[in-house]
């Protein structure tokens, strides 16, 4: 091989071995309730922006209970929307949701992570005969839905291939499948 082509091959194959980027790691957030509470409905984005799904989390919690902000912010929402009270903290290129809550802040209040928001409400709670709080992350800039639990560590995982340094791709939520997909067993014809 002539050496002006070695040396294009060389240069191609390092191109080729750098690492691509990794993504930013997920803010480190508090719960909004304490203690920690359980999840009754799991994160389960919507096919489409119209689709049904499940845009959030629902956290078992008491009325009256206090609830405190995910991650630092400023108040960009604190009022009732469908008959129920609902408090938005903005985070830059993020933003959390809360409902049902009796607010306490006001729109451009500061706020720090675990810095009380309000109360939750008794109803309209789609959690009856139980209370929770329907807690919600978004992408400012997308509206894509995020899974709120990642802010506590304790999001899906996900693997990587075996070795290959590179960060996971942001799937948008409008490609998510509505439901996690898997097989049916059929008694006359096996696995489906």
């Amino acid at each position: 091989m002539r050496p002006p082509a070695l040396a294009v091959l060389l240069a191609l194959l390092l191109a080729c071995a750098v690492p691509a980027p990794a993504a930013a790691a997920d803010p480190d957030g508090v719960w909004p309730l304490q203690p920690r509470p359980a999840v009754a409905t799991g994160f389960d984005p919507p096919a489409s922006p119209w689709g049904a799904g499940h845009r959030g989390v629902d956290l078992v919690g008491g009325p009256g209970q206090v609830v405190r902000a995910a991650l630092p912010g400023t108040v960009s929402y604190a009022a009732g929307l469908a008959g129920r009270g609902v408090v938005v903290v903005s985070h830059g290129t993020t933003r959390t949701t809360y409902e049902p809550v009796q607010a306490e802040v006001s729109v451009g209040d500061p706020v720090g992570a675990g810095d009380r928001l309000g109360t939750l409400q008794t109803a309209p709670s789609h959690c009856v005969p139980r209370s929770c709080l329907h807690w919600g992350w978004i992408d400012s800039a997308s509206g894509d839905y995020l899974d709120p639990l990642r802010l506590v560590g304790v999001g899906p995982v996900r693997l990587l291939p075996f070795l290959s340094g590179a960060a996971p791709a942001r799937v948008p939520a409008a490609r998510l499948p509505a439901r996690p997909v898997g097989f049916a067993l059929d008694p006359r014809l096996g696995v489906l």
